[in-house]
């Protein structure tokens, strides 16, 4: 993959000026993919960008290569819903066809890499030579189509990228872009309407301000119209339409067009663009009615799962002051707990206060006067409140808790009523049952999950894990390859198998799927640390040490990284150096056993045997392995220390009978002896 300093950035206060920029770049640019695409957020939602590349593309990739299409229904379809006609869905989740009240899964703000990476394959794939993307308003884009350029630009090396905007230079187009500045350009104002509200240009604005306030509304009601009868109306009923609805002077219709745009967002997993379009709502509806909770519920969701708990906490809480329905403050609740009981970081979880949301929570949900929302809503909060026995530490009462939700689910409601639910209580319970050592029950339960939906791919890689811990490597490896068919592009998947493969002795093949990971998702943490250890085996030193300092950069305080970094340092001579990398990663976890390990090594390649027989008598109490029986009678012998160094000799023999060096050293020992 190349790096990319043709890719260009336009600076300018105005469109016009910018757009007349990009329009000049064609004469000495590859041929654009298509016009100067506006990717204002306002005009067709969250993927106003990636929609314009895929109404180019995959019109003739239909014609030339319509499997290539098909491989990419699930991206195509979220990014382009336009499209969705042209595009069938092959791959699909049971939640396509549940009513809004059984579709109880929120997509993880991940689900928008895969999907980027996924466009960018398509779009490597389509492109038959140099091809140029001018995009113009990025500063106004969704964050999903920002977060698709950096993958194209990344990822698609025969695309340039000459992008338009407000502000300085950023990511989208990496490091090394040239810079052009725009130059001012005459002509009469925009019509502010009909650019749908996206001009920035002065004029334009005031001259939409000095009609009469009806006139206004009559122009947006007008221009909402038009674009319900446009080709691509799927895609402006998520930018445009509501907009045009909020003003136009008719707002039920703005309001149930908002409701449709964030119902839509939240199954693809469109959460900043939730956040927004619900906030608008929120606005519009009347506070304590329905669709006022179904906003404020959806949008504090969204919030949660971005890490804006601040925001989210507020929004429980004004339900809470707003409404006397129990559902609502069950639910809300629920809510505020799941806040404190998943914040990404350990530190600011409070699982007291956790503990005191869900068990409210459960007692309003326990007097629900219908049975079958009972049993629904009170399945849902034990589920919460086995994550917290979890957090605590207390599995056997999570497990309780679990199965009492599932009793739930298979009493009281229909055989065929919320199957998302019955099988996000399976998983959890296969969870939980795994972490107590009952690995067949296990599998049976995730067995049942992955028969609810066999399109969810999240619980292939579940079972692939516990296939994998159960020594069922070949059964593993099918269900890490049927995540990644079933997904768009899935870095854990190859992530695991890259840990299968590693365990088999199979380097190169790890390798390969780890640079596929960090290729996917270049901040995957655990990708860096493996891919180091392997690096390092392969005798590749130079670059472990470049992923060493990547993972650091990400995780100044990892212990797998200064573990890997003290092993390149002792491998280089660099002794006090390597010291220093050993000491900060047991600083940060003194269970890891390889850390003690290699700095024995250290330690007696220096000349500290007592040392390394300490450090090696605290790697065996971590997990007893032949190698560090040898290596600790090694430098027992080295201190004289026989009869020690017999002893554990035989037990690396017990631990390895087939290992040649053991039973050598064994033998010379018992001939001396």
């Amino acid at each position: 993959m190349r790096d990319h300093p043709s890719h260009i950035w336009v600076r300018g206060d105005l469109s016009r000026d910018r757009v007349a920029a990009l329009r000049a770049l064609v004469r000495e640019v590859p041929p654009p993919v298509a016009p100067v695409v506006n990717g204002h957020r306002r005009l067709r939602g969250p993927y106003t960008i990636g929609g314009a590349i895929l109404r180019a593309l995959v019109p003739v990739a239909l014609e030339r290569s319509p499997g290539l299409v098909a491989e990419h229904d699930i991206e195509i379809r979220a990014v382009a819903p336009s499209l969705r006609p042209v595009v069938p869905a092959r791959r699909q989740t049971i939640e396509a066809r549940l009513t809004e009240d059984e579709r109880i899964l929120v997509p993880a703000p991940r689900r928008t890499l895969r999907i980027a990476n996924g466009i960018a394959e398509f779009v490597r794939d389509c492109l038959e030579g140099p091809r140029t993307l001018l995009v113009d308003n990025l500063h106004e884009a969704d964050p999903a189509d920002r977060e698709l350029l950096r993958v194209l630009a990344r990822r698609v090396p025969d695309l340039t990228l000459a992008i338009g905007s407000a502000e300085p230079p950023g990511e989208s187009t990496g490091e090394g872009a040239r810079l052009v500045e725009a130059r001012a350009q005459g002509g009469p104002p925009d019509d502010y309407v009909a650019s749908d509200c996206t001009s920035d240009d002065p004029r334009a604005y005031r001259a939409y301000l000095s009609l009469p306030p009806e006139e206004r509304a009559r122009r947006h009601g007008r221009r909402a119209a038009e674009l319900r009868a446009h080709p691509a109306a799927a895609e402006h009923a998520l930018g445009a339409v509501p907009y045009h609805l909020e003003h136009g002077g008719d707002v039920d219709a703005a309001v149930q067009a908002l409701w449709a745009a964030v119902d839509h967002c939240v199954t693809e997993g469109f959460l900043h663009a939730v956040v927004e379009l619900g906030s608008r709502g929120l606005r519009l509806v009347e506070p304590g009615s329905d669709l006022w909770w179904r906003f404020t519920h959806r949008t504090a969701t969204a919030l949660a799962g971005l890490g804006r708990r601040a925001h989210a906490q507020e929004l429980y809480d004004q339900a809470r002051r707003v409404s006397v329905d129990p559902a609502v403050h069950a639910a809300a609740a629920y809510g505020t707990a799941m806040l404190d009981a998943r914040d990404r970081d350990p530190a600011r979880r409070d699982l007291a206060r956790a503990r005191a949301w869900i068990n409210e929570a459960i007692a309003i949900s326990t007097l629900l006067p219908d049975r079958r929302t009972r049993a629904f809503k009170l399945g849902f909060d034990q589920n919460g409140r086995a994550l917290i026995e979890l957090r605590e530490g207390r599995a056997d009462e999570a497990l309780g808790l679990v199965r009492s939700a599932i009793d739930l689910a298979e009493c009281d409601l229909p055989p065929q009523a919320h199957p998302v639910h019955r099988m996000v209580l399976f998983a959890n319970r296969a969870q939980l049952l795994a972490r107590l050592g009952r690995g067949e029950e296990a599998l049976a339960d995730l067995d049942r999950a992955v028969a609810i939906d066999p399109g969810f791919p999240d619980h292939y890689l579940d079972r692939g894990n516990l296939l994998f811990e159960m020594g069922r490597t070949d059964e593993a490896l099918a269900d890490y390859e049927t995540a990644m068919r079933v997904s768009p592009p899935l870095p854990e998947a190859y992530y695991n198998r890259a840990e299968l493969r590693l365990a088999a002795g199979d380097l190169d093949g790890a390798r390969a799927d780890l640079d596929h990971v960090i290729e996917l998702d270049p901040g995957y943490l655990d990708a860096y640390v493996n891919r180091a250890g392997v690096l390092e085996m392969l005798g590749e030193h130079e670059a472990a040490r470049r992923d060493v300092e990547a993972g650091l950069a990400l995780d100044p305080g990892n212990a797998h990284l200064h573990g890997v970094l003290g092993q390149l340092e002792t491998e280089a001579g660099r002794y006090a150096e390597a010291a220093l990398a050993f000491d900060a990663a047991l600083a940060t976890d003194a269970r890891l056993a390889s850390a003690w390990a290699n700095r024995a090594t250290l330690r007696f390649e220096t000349g500290d045997a007592p040392g390394a027989v300490d450090d090696l008598t605290r790697a065996i109490e971590l997990g007893e392995d032949a190698a560090l029986y040898f290596n600790r009678a090694t430098a027992l012998d080295a201190l004289g220390r026989g009869r020690e160094a017999l002893l554990d000799l035989r037990r690396a023999l017990a631990l390895a009978p087939d290992d040649p060096d053991v039973r050598a050293a064994l033998e010379r020992h018992e001939k001396a002896g």
